[in-house]
């Protein structure tokens, strides 16, 4: 039996909030989304399964909206911090199971963390400090934050060490274990072991960024 899609309420559809509901959507869910902004609603109707004008600041609206039965809603306005904050806490008095919320400032982080939202999120400053990660060190191609201080980081094997195995690299020495070695498309392995390396490998490593950054430094 297929799996039933999950909901999913998106509550403003500017580009970050329209983005993650049409991202939603090509996955296969179910999106409600809703914006005071007809024009916004009107740009995006045929795109996600519902796009309502929908003041979300109104209590009454936001359950007449069938957003309650989301199984997660986020609140993608940060600019305006009243309509946030009422939005956030309207979406819990409806009953949705986890609330996730944009935030722009520290203040703003605080309140919504007080009244309960299960996720804070700062994109610009997430996605400022992926940027500059990469742009620091040209051999990190991208990496993924696990929580607790752990990161999956994914590096460029460049021409000096094409032709090494992955013995002859240091990353033991920095507490770091490697996840795989991807070549083009082809996976090569959990390990990487017997694999002579080729300029643009990608070897992903997983450890702390601390040991993370001495590895690449050693590169």
């Amino acid at each position: 039996m297929a799996e039933k899609p999950r909901t999913f309420g998106v509550i403003g559809l500017g580009n970050f909030g329209s983005t993650v509901a049409k991202e939603l959507t090509r996955f296969g869910n179910q999106v409600i989304g809703i914006d005071i902004n007809k024009d916004r609603v009107a740009a995006h109707a045929d795109e996600i399964a519902e796009a309502m004008i929908v003041d979300a600041r109104d209590d009454r609206a936001v359950k007449e909206a069938g957003l309650g039965d989301c199984h997660v809603a986020l609140v993608a306005m940060g600019a305006d911090l009243e309509a946030s904050i009422l939005a956030a806490m309207n979406l819990k008095l409806a009953g949705v199971e986890k609330v996730w919320a944009k935030a722009r400032t520290k203040t703003h982080h605080r309140i919504l963390s007080r009244i309960g939202v299960d996720r804070i999120i700062h994109p610009e400053v997430e996605v400022g400090q992926h940027v500059a990660q990469v742009l620091h060190n040209p051999l990190i191609r991208d990496y993924i934050s696990l929580g607790n201080g752990f990161y999956v980081v994914n590096f460029r094997i460049p021409e000096s060490l094409e032709g090494k195995t992955l013995d002859e690299l240091s990353h033991k020495d920095h507490d770091l274990r490697c996840v795989g070695v991807m070549r083009g498309t082809e996976f090569l392995g959990m390990d990487g072991e017997g694999c002579q390396f080729q300029s643009d490998d990608l070897l992903l490593l997983l450890g702390k960024r601390g040991d993370l950054r001495a590895f690449a430094a050693s590169l």
